[in-house]
């Protein structure tokens, strides 16, 4: 099916705009009337400019509380027919009316509709009528295509919009029962569960397909089976999205359509983590850190500067670089890395050059939206990354493996990484929380796959504060790892206030030790989670957990206390 999109989805000028959604490979547009009122280019060159990026106009929107008045506005529908000849438009979007002194009246609705109809014919243009979730006497789809089917004019159909249906709590399945050459346009848009005014949440939180709650495969399943065959159109009004940066918002866009349609092509979800990487200008902080934490240097790349530290399967990569530490690449196994990379190439995912000496590992990496590069391993394999470093055994130790990492996001490309976790990397999407911050308030969703053998943690925290990352290491012994560092490397544990403990003995019967070792806890329906965190280094920390009895969460009550400790350390 083609793709299109509406300018009002993306910010800039009509001209930018219709740069940006050409070059992300849409193949046409609804132009969103503000955005050709404000432009100094007259509508003929619109229509050229946009003809000369290989796009077509879709739809001309919106033409507002029109049916069901005591008197038709026929000049003003007049003018618009005008210039949408103009333009080369041929469709234009009516959203039921909102007026005050619309008129509560279906036959004159559809009296005033055919009429429409019958002068925009005469214009070689077709009306597409949408039921405005808050219209004033017609808010529900199947409401409107009563209404139009009472009009009985070939050139009156529906338009569709996922939001106003769903927000709704409409039931889609009514789409079927339309005959499919009746729906004339298809407008899509996603949204969080929100309670609130469904105005103020349509204009301000919608977001693409995948990047909130609603159930988007199984609506435009319904229109599929109705007979739709017109162009799938994403109609996003987002505050974050009109700030944003113009191209980086078209692609999301239409890695969004990609997804939703199922074209790209199939990869098992990664399983688990190969190595975290952190890139440091001077790594003595880092190797102090890991050492302490049990980790022994195991390898060394013979034409890279970079050093390989193992405990069990948790491996960390230390590459020096002109940077202060930071994480600069996660590597992810992967039972196929070579579908994995076609998926996300597909998905219009970065795929990015790296160079590599004669006989070392051909490892494929991508850039994920925060800039993180992303490695596809197979690390059983004999000939895989680990092959390139030269090797002792990797250290014993309580520590098994990475159970996740955290990555603060720009804020206005949270909805950009969510959506590319779980198209790229088939990763869930959990519940959305917020936590206190001292300077503000700190957003987190976990990402996971099916079997919880991959984790990710995406964070936004205040803008004025440093955007920290960390790794997560788990244990089979927290405890006994926590009075081995609290009695040989104190210095590098956070301290956890009193207060806490406090609090926590309040709430639950705990080992006392927990208080004494700075040992954080939290509890589920399942079980239970200890944690510790350490010092940061740069903008990286390390957390040790123990997850106790099939406990799933993150600890994430705790998370305003880390905050708090870590912001007193910095000043």
């Amino acid at each position: 099916m083609r793709r299109s999109i509406a300018t009002v989805s993306v910010s800039g000028t009509l001209t930018e705009k219709l740069d940006a959604i050409a070059a992300a490979g849409f193949d046409g547009v609804e132009i969103f009337e503000n955005d050709l009122l404000a432009c100094p280019l007259r509508p003929e060159e619109v229509r050229q400019r946009t003809a000369g990026l290989g796009l077509t106009i879709d739809l001309y929107q919106p033409f507002r509380d029109f049916e069901a008045m005591p008197e038709p506005d026929l000049r003003r529908a007049e003018r618009k027919f005008r210039l949408m000849e103009r333009l080369g438009a041929d469709l234009l979007l009516v959203c039921s009316n909102v007026s005050p002194h619309a008129i509560g009246d279906d036959e004159l609705a559809a009296e005033q509709l055919r009429l429409l109809a019958q002068r925009a014919a005469e214009h070689g243009i077709r009306i597409a009528y949408e039921a405005l979730a808050w219209g004033r006497h017609v808010n529900e789809y199947l409401h409107a295509w009563r209404i139009v089917r009472m009009a009985d004019h070939p050139n009156l159909g529906v338009c569709l919009d996922s939001f106003h249906i769903m927000s709704r709590g409409s039931d889609p399945i009514g789409i079927e029962a339309i005959p499919g050459e009746k729906i004339f346009f298809l407008q899509l848009a996603d949204a969080p569960l929100l309670a609130m005014d469904v105005l103020q949440w349509s204009r301000h939180y919608r977001c693409f397909p995948g990047q909130g709650s609603f159930d988007m495969p199984g609506f435009l399943t319904h229109v599929r089976n109705a007979g739709y065959a017109g162009p799938l159109s994403l109609e996003v009004f987002n505050d974050h999205f009109r700030q944003a940066d113009t191209h980086r918002t078209a692609v999301d866009a239409m890695r969004s359509l990609i997804a939703l349609e199922a074209l790209a092509p199939q990869a098992r979800t990664p399983t688990g983590f190969a190595f975290a990487e952190l890139i440091a200008g001077d790594l003595e902080g880092p190797r102090a850190v890991l050492t302490a934490l049990g980790f022994a240097r195991s390898g060394l790349h013979p034409t890279k500067p970079v050093e390989l530290w193992e405990q069990g399967r948790a491996r960390i990569l230390l590459n020096r670089s002109a940077e202060e530490p930071a994480l600069g690449a996660i590597g992810l196994e992967s039972p196929d890395p070579a579908a994995a990379v076609e998926r996300a190439e597909s998905l219009l995912a970065p795929v990015l050059p790296r160079e590599r000496a004669e006989g070392e590992a051909n490892l494929a990496a991508i850039a994920a939206p925060d800039g993180t590069q992303l490695f596809f391993c197979r690390t059983a394999d004999p000939y895989s990354w680990r092959a390139d470093f030269t090797r002792s055994e990797p250290a014993g130790g309580a520590i098994t493996h990475i159970d996740h990492i955290a990555l603060t996001q720009p804020w206005h490309y949270f909805d950009e990484a969510e959506l590319f976790y779980r198209s790229v990397l088939g990763l869930t999407p959990q519940e959305s929380l917020e936590f206190p911050d001292p300077y503000g308030l700190l957003r987190s969703k976990a990402m996971t796959s099916s079997d919880g053998g991959l984790r990710m943690v995406l964070n936004i925290a205040p803008e004025q504060v440093p955007a920290l990352q960390h790794v997560a290491l788990a244990c089979d012994d927290l405890l006994a790892t926590a009075r081995r560092l609290r009695a040989r490397h104190p210095e590098l544990l956070l301290p956890i206030p009193d207060n806490y403990y406090d609090d926590l003995e309040a709430r639950h019967e705990i080992d006392p030790e927990l208080r004494e070792l700075g040992v954080l806890h939290d509890r589920d329906e399942n079980g239970a989670f200890l944690h510790l965190y350490t010092i940061t280094v740069g903008r990286v920390f390390f957390e040790l957990v123990q997850r106790v009895d099939g406990y799933q969460g993150y600890g994430a009550v705790n998370a305003p206390i880390r905050r708090a400790v870590q912001h007193s350390r910095a000043h």
